[in-house]
């Protein structure tokens, strides 16, 4: 391919453009510095080591089970929500994954997207939940506020803008975008207000702008009024010597909506009360809890309510939350996974401190979050408001260890100075005793809500080994999920240890299951930096005794349990005396 001169534009001139607007909108304060690249005409596309489908790189494979058995982990309630969440979700991924099967027969007319929208009061997890559904797909996830449209959505530009954002969140990589999630919060602020007189071009405008977007469009990377996407779009041209149109298709992007929805209960309520009439219907549940109505949402009621009727046909699948009661905050909070607990345990572990909350504590702060009616976000403000004063004062001191009681959070400034005053063991012995507690329920925690994860990978949940999740859980600060996969790694780690002695030594060893847990142990309770430190200790404590065995008295395995590692001198002298046919009369461990 030959580019004629004339057509190659002048990176000067360019280049003195940008600076002019960068100048003009920023002044002195930025300024522009670009590397000249002679760009080569004669390269073709493809040069260099392609990259793996997006199939090979996204975690298609999941059912709907699996995935609610994830969600499980984080979120407490929200039962159907989570259920049509994740089979939609899982549906939508898996079509893409599969499409190669039926693309010969021909695209479908009126193919339907499952975009999902999310009703539910504020603070019950619905960001939360579709973050841990992009993260554990594997799909870049970009999250957008309705109301940023309200001024300037109409003209369709902000809202591609979320488009653009994907594909920055995935590397800049177009294909991997195309199959990323755009979640919008607040979609209920862009429905037309009921009481105003004429047209609400604001609000509609953006309705209208979200539509194509939602089916299907291409949207050009390429912005008129954005420096940087300009500048991206000169830098390819250097290097490549091409002019390319960068566009994304919103084919298979899923959208999902979600918002409040204030005022839609009445709208609702209103219809049910006149199909009531003439018959037995009850809405005793709308009494007692007014978001309940909100269950019975029809397309007409979002009609109501200020959406436009095709906006609501763009999303088909709706997913109802329910409201948090005091009893669900504490779960949240004795639930290992909850991200509240788990951040002020970091933000105390910045300072070397150690933190755990007792029972009765938790019971408390669910009491003054419920208090709130802001959901879970008001376990947040409980939580600041109950540790705050220490997160100031220990700090500068010599404390290593908070127990968090009941007493903390009923009265955090006069439990701090008993604190202050406090002898470091006592409440160090304090601090055991909440974690000997908080482990009893971990491990039932583990046994009931990892089963799917266990499964999966074929690694069965023994009590040994609950009880070493547990224990590096509360060892370092993660969730359940990271827990879990960290110890199975170390699971495998040591089972390599067999192939390091045959590689290595020409030893036939063979390692039971107890010993396998008993190395496990001790690297997640900190007794050996890694597992080359365990091969080193076994070569040092082993080698010549396990000559000895296979070379003298023939023995082609050497089979090793947990008593070898626990006592290898005097497990050696028994297991040689009896290869050997000598007469133990010692008291030590025997070998098996």
């Amino acid at each position: 391919m030959t580019i004629k001169k004339e057509n190659i534009p002048d990176p000067k001139k360019i280049e003195k453009e940008i600076g002019e607007f960068l100048q003009q909108k920023y002044g002195d304060n930025v300024k522009l510095i670009t590397p000249v690249v002679v760009p080569d005409p004669d390269r073709e596309d493809g040069d260099g080591p392609k990259a793996r489908p997006v199939s090979e790189r996204i975690n298609f494979d999941l059912k709907p089970e699996e995935l609610v058995a994830y969600l499980d982990q984080f979120i407490i309630k929200q039962d159907k929500a989570k259920k049509i969440l994740a089979t939609k979700i899982c549906t939508h991924f898996n079509r893409i994954r599969n499409q190669h099967r039926w693309s010969g027969t021909g695209k479908i007319v009126g193919a339907i997207k499952n975009n999902v929208l999310m009703m539910g009061p504020t603070g019950v997890g619905k960001t939360y939940m579709i973050r841990l559904i992009a993260q554990k797909i594997g799909v870049p996830f970009v999250k957008g506020d309705a109301t940023k449209f309200s001024e300037t959505g109409y003209v369709g530009g902000d809202v591609e803008d979320l488009v653009r954002d994907l594909v920055r969140e995935a590397g800049n990589d177009i294909e991997l975008a195309q199959h990323g999630i755009i979640y919008i919060d607040e979609i209920d602020k862009i429905a037309s207000s009921r009481n105003l007189i004429g047209p609400d071009v604001s609000r509609t405008g953006v309705q209208r702008a979200l539509l194509t977007l939602m089916e299907e469009t291409e949207v050009e990377m390429k912005v008129a009024h954005d420096p940087v996407s300009i500048m991206q779009e000169v830098e390819a041209f250097r290097k490549t010597g091409k002019r390319e149109k960068r566009v994304v298709n919103t084919k298979n992007i899923l959208f999902i909506m979600s918002g409040s929805f204030g005022g839609l209960q009445e709208i609702i309520n209103k219809r049910l009360s006149r199909q009531a009439i003439g018959f037995s219907a009850k809405l005793a549940d709308a009494a007692e809890d007014p978001y309940a109505a909100v269950q019975h949402v029809r397309s007409e009621d979002l009609t109501e309510f200020g959406f436009e009727t095709e906006f609501v046909g763009r999303l088909p699948v709706r997913a109802i939350f329910e409201n948090l009661t005091e009893k669900d905050l504490l779960d949240i909070l004795k639930n290992p996974s909850n991200p509240v607990v788990l951040n002020k345990r970091m933000d105390f572990a910045a300072y070397d401190i150690d933190i755990l909350f007792d029972d009765n504590a938790m019971r408390l702060l669910a009491q003054h979050a419920c208090e709130e009616k802001t959901g879970a976000r008001g376990l947040v403000n409980a939580v600041e408001k109950a540790l705050l004063p220490f997160e100031n004062r220990l700090p500068s001191k010599r404390i290593r260890y908070l127990p968090v009681t009941e007493a903390v959070v009923a009265s955090p400034d006069q439990e701090l100075a008993r604190v202050l005053e406090a002898d470091p063991q006592e409440l160090k012995n304090r601090y055991e005793s909440i974690r000997r507690q908080e482990k009893e329920a971990l491990a039932i925690h583990i046994r009931d809500k990892c089963c799917a994860q266990a499964e999966r990978h074929r690694f069965p949940l023994t009590p040994g080994r609950i009880d070493i999740i547990a224990e590096f859980y509360l060892n370092n600060i993660t969730d359940i999920e990271n827990a879990f996969d960290a110890v199975r790694a170390y699971f495998d780690e040591a089972g390599r240890i067999e192939d390091y002695f045959q590689n290595r030594l020409d030893l036939a060893i063979i390692l039971t299951d107890d010993a396998i847990e008993y190395i496990v142990r001790q690297h997640v309770q900190g007794a050996f930096a890694g597992f080359e430190q365990v091969c080193e200790k076994m070569t040092a404590d082993f080698r010549d005794g396990f000559r000895l065995l296979a070379d003298k008295a023939g023995q082609d395995v050497i089979t090793v349990n947990q008593q070898a590692l626990m006592f290898p001198e005097s497990w050696l002298n028994a297991a040689i005396k009896k290869a050997f046919g000598v007469h133990n009369s010692g008291s030590g461990p025997q070998p098996e």
